[in-house]
């Protein structure tokens, strides 16, 4: 529990940058905690999100990253400039099952396979899918620190003291972007890095949008990849 205590001291000293490093090293020992207190969900989802796609547990997806204009990424220590880049996302379907499951259903038909990427100071997105027709609009999905179930279709009033169990104020969280016809909904398909940095957040350290999208991953493996992925690059596979 070493891990988890050291976690909570940062947030309590309020230190993003340690906070984003030791919330991913501690994912995997929680998620062991989860899985021998209560194999799968210990709620019941609402009845009309009953047909969704969920994740009862945690999963592990790995995106391979091409540059979309031939260059290649930095090389690792001592090794050689990379043509692709790997990017490993822990995704949590105790939070966030409808998210999450949605998500690991896309990645399990191929869905991302040669999305392209944009990026901006805030975010890498996904393309938006709407030629693909692939995924659930799936109702914002967001659970309250301290609560026992996530909340369906409701945003979070951070400035009221309220703040998420998966926040979107770490660096490589992973959310789902709001979907074009109401932000009570996410985008079926497309997904966005954060790229948090606490120069551009606000009271507390926490972005201007926490508590407003439906966070469902961190990224554990490949967070200097991140900053080097630029507008047209690739997801080759996932």
């Amino acid at each position: 529990m070493n891990g988890l205590q050291v976690l909570l001291g940062y947030i309590k000293d309020k230190d993003a940058d340690k906070v984003s490093v030791a919330l991913a090293s501690s994912l995997d020992t929680i998620a062991e905690l989860e899985l021998l207190q209560a194999p799968g969900l210990s709620f019941l989802l609402p009845e009309q999100y009953q047909r969704y796609p969920r994740l009862t547990g945690r999963g592990t997806v790995e995106l391979i990253i091409e540059k979309g204009d031939g260059s290649t990424f930095s090389p690792e220590a001592g090794g050689e400039p990379r043509k692709t880049a790997s990017i490993q996302v822990v995704i949590d379907g105790y939070s966030a099952p409808l998210t999450a499951g949605n998500f690991a259903k896309l990645v399990s038909d191929g869905a991302y396979n040669g999305a392209k990427l944009s990026s901006t100071d805030q975010a890498i997105l996904s393309d938006s899918g709407l030629d693909k027709n692939s995924g659930s609009s799936v109702p914002l999905e967001i659970k309250p620190s301290g609560q026992f179930e996530p909340l369906y279709r409701t945003k979070l009033d951070v400035q009221d003291g309220e703040l998420p169990v998966l926040p979107l104020s770490v660096y490589g969280s992973v959310a789902m972007a709001h979907s074009e016809a109401s932000d009570e909904y996410s985008s079926p398909y497309q997904f966005f890095f954060y790229l948090y940095d606490k120069r551009n957040a606000g009271l507390g350290g926490l972005s201007f949008d926490e508590g407003e999208f439906s966070v469902f991953g961190y990224t554990t493996v490949g967070k200097d990849i991140l900053s080097q992925i630029k507008t047209g690059d690739v997801i080759r596979s996932a």
